[in-house]
C-alpha cells in the first residue's frame, strides 16, 4: 500500500535553491509569499528564531523544515558563519493542499537522526560543493526528494498525532484513506471504510475522528474539495469536474463546495483572480 503517491501526484511540492554557502549575520524570512522554506544546516552554530517560538540554538547539522509560509530567522554568532543550503518549497495549492496542512508550522530535526535521509543529504552536499553544470537544477530536484523522504520518515517513526498524516501512519485507518484518495468518486459507505480497517463502524468512526480531526464524511468532502479547487485552478469546467469527484450535478458539487469553503465555486476563482492580480 503506497500511502504517498496519490497525494503527491494531486498536490506536489516544487523546490528552489536560492541559498547555497556561508551565512554570517542574521537571515530574515517574513513569510509574506506563498513558500515554504526548508534550511538544512550542514556545519556551524547557528539560532532558530520561530514566530511564537522560544529560540532554538542547533549546533548539530540540522533540518529546519518550514512547510507553509512562516515568519522566521536564522541568526549566525559565530563571525565565521556557518554552512547552508537553503530552499523555498511550494505545495501545489498554497494553503488548500491537504499535506501540507497537515505537517506542523516547523520541524528541527537533527540529521544524524534521519538514517533514510543520508544517502541524500550527502549527495545533496557533495553536489553544493562542486561546480557542475546544472548543479541547481539538481539541488532543487533532490530538496523534492528529501521531502518525499522526510514526509516518509514522519509516517515510520509516527511522529505526527493528528490530521492527515497521523491517519496514513495509523495502521488501521491507512487503507480506508489510501482508499478514499484513489477514488474520490466513489460513494464511500462507513460499513466500507471500517471493513478496509477490520474495526467495526462505530469503533472506526470514533478512532478515525481521533486521530484525523474530523469524521470519515467530512474528511472525503474535503478531499473532494481540494480536488476541485485543483481542478479550478487549471482552467477546468465545473460540470466536468462534478462526475469526477463524485457528484451526480454540477448543482450537487457546488452545494458541497459552499457548504466547506463558505462560497460557489465561481466566486472562489474570481477571489483567486483578484489576490493574483
Amino acid at each position: 500500500m503506497d500511502r504517498l503517491s496519490t497525494l503527491l501526484s494531486q498536490f506536489g511540492v516544487r523546490a528552489s535553491l536560492f541559498y547555497n554557502g556561508t551565512l554570517c549575520g542574521t537571515a530574515t524570512y517574513d513569510g509574506q509569499d506563498l513558500r515554504g522554506h526548508l534550511h538544512l544546516l550542514r556545519s556551524g552554530t547557528l539560532t532558530f528564531q520561530g514566530a511564537g517560538r522560544k529560540p532554538q540554538r542547533l549546533t548539530r547539522p540540522s533540518l529546519v523544515f518550514l512547510p507553509r509560509p512562516s515568519h522566521h530567522q536564522l541568526i549566525v554568532h559565530d563571525p565565521e558563519g556557518v554552512q547552508l543550503l537553503c530552499a523555498s518549497m511550494l505545495f501545489e495549492g498554497g494553503v488548500d493542499n491537504p499535506l501540507a496542512a497537515s505537517l506542523p508550522d516547523v520541524l528541527v530535526l537533527a540529521l544524524d537522526e534521519l538514517p533514510q535521509l543520508a544517502g541524500t543529504l550527502d549527495w545533496m552536499f557533495a553536489e553544493a560543493q562542486g561546480a557542475h553544470c546544472g548543479r541547481d537544477a539538481a539541488l532543487d530536484r533532490l530538496f523534492e526528494l528529501l521531502v518525499i523522504q522526510l514526509l516518509r520518515h514522519l509516517l515510520d517513526q509516527r511522529q505526527l498525532q493528528t490530521g492527515l498524516m497521523a491517519g496514513l501512519a495509523d495502521g488501521r485507518l491507512a487503507r480506508s484513506l489510501v482508499q478514499m484518495h484513489e477514488a474520490p468518486q466513489r460513494a464511500w459507505s462507513i460499513a466500507e471504510l471500517a471493513s478496509a480497517a477490520n474495526m467495526s463502524r462505530a469503533a472506526y468512526a470514533a478512532h478515525f475522528r481521533e486521530v484525523v480531526g474530523q469524521t470519515p464524511a467530512d474528511y472525503l468532502l474535503s478531499w473532494r474539495v481540494s480536488l476541485v479547487q485543483k481542478r479550478l485552478r487549471e482552467g477546468r469546467s465545473i460540470s466536468l469536474i462534478a462526475t469526477e469527484v463524485g457528484y451526480e450535478s454540477p448543482s450537487a458539487l457546488a452545494r458541497a463546495f459552499r457548504r466547506k469553503t463558505g462560497c460557489s465555486p465561481r466566486d472562489w476563482v474570481k477571489a483567486r483572480t483578484g489576490e493574483k492580480a
